[in-house]
């Protein structure tokens, strides 16, 4: 039986991401024989893909720890590990962690793909709904005092049902599949794009293709909807030609990552009227600048960073993950969501 070091830090100043007193309790309970377990008190960042300024306690913990969670790996805690053989990311993002020296070592990286899927899925869905029900109208009146029904239906308030649409879903991974799946069950056509198509077709999408084709399959894209991982590959993937290509009405959602588009160039499309609109959770500067146009901007329903925010995202999911692969560490069998350090998921 193996033996080591377990470090958990997940203290989030979010209260949605901070770990549970009665969860930590349980994995000290559960932690095997031979294993210590050091739960780090200590209050650290959840956004992103982490924090990037560790506390003390996490930097002095993490010196002799073999493995470590939380919410990605900064650079002062990896350069203050010494027998490190196992990071898991309590994120699903890992584009901070694949530093070159992360990258060449041979210390495991996992992530917490899949966890989140659920509550952004339901999240994108609800973003697209608000503005093919043009709800975005029906606030505006509202704040004005205003009863006008009959605007609804028209150019200045359309209306279309899920049924009438055809969604994109860039990243057919658990997040992907997730948003497919609900948006089929409302009677959607959904397309999926992933690297690897011969990996198959996830339950939800009529079809999967690849990279190459997002530029064919952009003008019959209804909605479109970003759920990639940020890579070499995938950054500023929406530019203002692509934009061009999505058809008058097209609503675009983003719940990847803020730098998947060209946000000068989305701005640009909303303020010309050829885009319905736009749901945004994540951007390219966060938290969003104060000057920046996407605050202002009606046709923009946007949250900060929150899609993945779930009472069940710790009790049911990522303690269900961790304590499933930390058995198959001990076990010395291959891990859940190991991340392809080179493909940068």
């Amino acid at each position: 039986m193996s033996t080591g070091k377990l470090v958990v830090d997940l203290r989030s100043r979010t209260p949605a991401f901070r770990l549970p007193d009665i969860l930590a309790a349980r994995i000290v309970r559960e932690t095997p024989a031979g294993w210590t377990t050091q739960i780090v008190q200590a209050d650290t960042d959840s956004s992103g893909d982490g924090s990037q300024q560790p506390s003390a306690e996490s930097i002095a913990a993490i010196a002799d720890a073999d493995i470590y969670i939380g919410f990605g790996m900064p650079r002062p805690l990896w350069n203050a590990a010494t027998k490190l053989r196992w990071v898991h990311s309590a994120s699903a993002g890992v584009a901070s962690l694949l530093f070159p020296e992360m990258v060449a070592s041979d210390v495991a990286l996992t992530n917490s793909a899949g966890i989140y899927g659920v509550p952004i899925a339901e999240h994108i869905v609800a973003g697209v709904l608000f503005f093919l029900r043009s709800f975005d109208v029906a606030g505006a009146l509202q704040r004005r005092v205003e009863w006008d029904s009959a605007i609804f239906g028209t150019a200045a308030a359309p209306i279309r049902e899920v049924s009438e649409c055809r969604v994109l879903v860039v990243g057919a991974g658990g997040i992907g599949a997730e948003t497919a799946r609900r948006f089929s069950a409302l009677g959607a056509h959904v397309t999926g794009i992933r690297r690897n198509p011969a990996k198959g077709v996830p339950a939800g999408f009529d079809r999967v293709v690849g990279p190459a084709a997002l530029d064919a399959e952009l003008p019959s894209a209804d909605v479109l909807v970003l759920a990639a991982p940020l890579t070499p590959e995938t950054r500023t993937l929406l530019t203002a030609q692509r934009l061009a290509l999505l058809p008058p009405g097209a609503i675009v959602s983003n719940v990847g990552r803020g730098a998947l588009i060209d946000e000068t160039a989305l701005v640009e499309a909303l303020k010309s009227g050829r885009l319905r609109g736009a749901a945004l959770d994540v951007f390219q500067r966060e938290p969003l600048a104060s000057d920046s146009p996407l605050w202002h901007l009606p046709q923009v329903l946007h949250t900060p960073h929150m899609a993945g925010v779930s009472p069940r995202l710790f009790w049911d999911r990522l303690s269900a993950l961790f304590m499933d692969n930390w058995s198959r560490y001990r076990a010395g069998d291959s891990l859940r969501n190991l991340v392809d350090k080179h493909a940068g998921y």
